[in-house]
């Protein structure tokens, strides 16, 4: 017999300070029995921090990127059904990340291993061509931090200012700092 997936239901207050987003979301996140807490956060604060402010330009919301490899783990389709942003996390290969950079306007990773500068150092070359990708670190001790924050319901407060997050429920918060290597 199968696993199922794990539901998680949280609700985010928002103020994004650098974008001038401030908004109250609700999202319910299907956890792969193959995902960990870590990766599920890290999912949950990709989402957090590139939600857009109206949904004039379409919704950003998970993705199976477990179930489905032709997905990510987070996406914005405009009305037309467009694919406008194109999130992974994780450490995905570079032909991946080329053919996302064909379909979507704009990708982005986020990467939260402590294996990332090797990682990166394996493929930075070869997405050189790729002007619209963005990719970003998350510190391993920031993103195991978070993974701490996980509960089957929660309750999350995420402040943004001057490229610092801090992400904080009623007894804790911890401060995250994604650095941009690309």
């Amino acid at each position: 017999m199968a696993l199922k997936a794990t539901i998680f239901k949280a609700n985010l207050q928002i103020a994004d300070m650098d974008r001038n987003v401030y908004v109250d979301h609700a999202v319910t996140v299907a956890r792969h029995p193959s995902e960990t807490d870590e990766r599920m956060m890290i999912r949950l604060l990709a989402l957090a921090l590139n939600l857009p402010a109206d949904a004039d330009h379409g919704t950003l919301e998970m993705a199976k990127d477990l179930w489905d490899v032709d997905e990510p783990a987070l996406w914005r389709k405009d009305l037309t059904g467009q694919i406008v942003q194109w999130i992974d996390v994780g450490q995905p290969d570079d032909k991946r990340l080329i053919r996302a950079s064909a379909r979507a306007e704009q990708v982005v990773v986020y990467s939260y291993a402590s294996s990332t500068p090797v990682w990166w150092s394996g493929i930075a070359s070869r997405l050189a061509r790729a002007g619209n990708v963005a990719v970003w670190q998350i510190d391993a001790a920031q993103s195991q931090a978070l993974a701490e924050l996980a509960q089957r319901s929660m309750q999350l407060q995420l402040n943004v200012q001057d490229g610092s997050c801090w992400l904080s429920d009623a007894g804790a918060s911890i401060e995250i700092t994604p650095q941009r290597l690309k």
